[in-house]
């Protein structure tokens, strides 16, 4: 047996990059950090077999942000959202409490940049804003920190593990944005609104990040049930 902390992997009708910890284990969090490394090619390539594409990039393929009051209030919808860099994450920490059944993580990422056609109008610290066409932002020194709440389920006699809320909270270092065809093309408005934006990104950030953040969080839920509906708790976080 080795002497770290190691996770045994599923074999057989289990996939071979899905590993277990035991929740006795009393270097759980080391074993579940072990566990995460271990998927992280995963991540990049997709898994397929349980339905996850791959998250580089992350393709989201709609998000409407509506933000209604406040300094910044716009209607926005973005599509064909794809997401680089998002499995370059470093875990700064990871903290598993069983009787809560409550995972905690807090991630560093290097750099995000997303890309995406956007549709907006509305005001943005009292500036009016409009228009349509491609976007793109470069996001660095970003920290994430996730909470993963689970309750246990029961399914033809058997207890399963499900995510029933995951969120998530981003820091930003730095953003630079860059929005195409502002103002029905108009490119003096449309450059000074972005020289406008990227002097005030954190002010934006602050008003629209908790609907992303929502929206990331309920992508994460999803990819998460996806891996724990395929094993019991007893398969994947036996005692």
């Amino acid at each position: 047996w080795p002497s770290t902390p190691s996770s045994q992997e599923l074999q057989g009708p289990y996939l071979p990059y899905i590993s277990v910890c035991h929740r006795s284990d009393p270097q759980l969090d080391t074993c579940m950090r072990n566990a995460l490394e271990k998927l992280r090619p995963n991540l990049v390539k997709g898994m397929p077999e349980l339905g996850i594409p791959s998250c580089e990039p992350l393709f989201i393929k709609e998000m409407v942000l509506n933000q209604g009051s406040g300094p910044v209030t716009v209607t926005s919808k973005y599509t064909n959202i794809k997401v680089y860099g998002p499995t370059k994450f470093k875990i700064q920490s990871l903290k598993v409490d069983v009787p809560k059944k409550r995972v905690q993580m807090n991630l560093s990422l290097p750099y995000l940049r997303m890309t995406s056609h956007y549709t907006m109008s509305g005001r943005i610290l009292l500036m009016p804003i409009s228009g349509s066409g491609y976007s793109e932002g470069n996001y660095t020194d970003i920290n994430v920190s996730t909470t993963m709440q689970g309750e246990h389920v029961n399914r033809a006699g058997k207890v399963y593990y499900h995510v029933k809320d995951f969120k998530v909270k981003f820091i930003i270092g730095h953003a630079r944005v860059r929005l195409d065809n502002l103002f029905n093309g108009d490119k003096k408005l449309g450059d000074a609104m972005n020289k406008f934006l990227n002097e005030n990104w954190k002010d934006v950030a602050n008003e629209l990040m908790p609907l992303l953040e929502d929206k990331v969080g309920d992508l994460f839920k999803e990819f998460a049930n996806k891996i724990y509906r395929r094993y019991t708790l007893d398969q994947i976080l036996p005692p």
